[in-house]
């Protein structure tokens, strides 16, 4: 199989790495297809290989004891799945799951591990990475206990659109009920909401972004809290293409 050319790859992270840091890793880099439901990790299983998102974004789910999922946080082109390994993790506290298609690159533990250790920048990405995703989960904690659900669902939306890159995203009310833990009847209200205000369009399980600038006035502040952490640490390349900000 042919190793990755940089210059193609979409993640974030691979893609600011300094040409001969990616090029040692890029033999252990597998190209996969990720697929919606798909599980990448279970709770309390060990974790074998860790991905690079390409597309679509992944969901971190803490799973009760009444087996009921709960988001925690949200990866995609920004991050990896499975980065907990690097702090001495040997199996995944969270389920993560594909709540969209896309691609990824899969690299095993041990070639992971190598890669940190020979890999400064590599190395340092990745631990910011891990600091914004704390942020992230952190924020979520407080959004849930504190905000409206109209403004938590403009939240959730910005960071999918953020994370997968698209205006058009296959969500059901069943699904944003499962990730915001509430009643799928109140998600249908909150969404209702926001299409009667022009920001998204809401049809046949698909959530289409029409006003990026309307959804982030919709939203709460732990949006932008989150986002500018990001920007502060990972720069102006981190930011979503600022074009799109009103989508057709």
């Amino acid at each position: 199989m042919p190793h990755p050319l940089q210059k193609a790859v979409k993640n974030r992270i691979l893609a600011a790495l300094p040409p001969l840091e990616f090029a040692m890793i890029a033999k252990s880099l597998v190209h996969i297809d990720l697929h919606l439901g798909e599980a990448l990790h279970r709770a309390g299983e060990s974790i074998e290989h860790v991905f690079f998102p390409e597309g679509g974004f992944i969901s971190a789910l803490s799973v009760l004891s009444d087996g009921r999922p709960l988001e925690i946080g949200l990866i995609g082109v920004e991050g990896v799945a499975g980065v907990s390994v690097m702090l001495g993790a040997k199996t995944s506290y969270s389920e993560t799951m594909c709540q969209t298609g896309g691609g990824a690159y899969r690299m095993a533990v041990p070639a992971f591990k190598d890669a940190i250790a020979h890999a400064p920048r590599l190395r340092d990405q990745l631990l910011r990475h891990v600091h914004v995703f704390h942020v992230q989960v952190a924020q979520t904690a407080a959004c849930n206990s504190h905000h409206e659900l109209g403004e938590r669902l403009a939240r959730w939306l910005l960071a999918a659109h953020d994370r997968s890159g698209r205006a058009e995203l296959s969500l059901t009310q069943d699904l944003i009920s499962v990730m915001l833990g509430v009643r799928r009847s109140t998600v249908s209200i909150a969404a209702s909401t926001l299409q009667k205000a022009g920001v998204i369009r809401y049809q046949h399980g698909r959530i289409t972004i029409l006003d990026r600038v309307g959804l982030e006035d919709a939203a709460c502040e732990c949006y932008e809290r989150v986002a500018s952490e990001y920007r502060d640490l990972f720069g102006e390349h981190a930011e979503r293409d600022s074009s799109a900000r009103t989508v057709n």
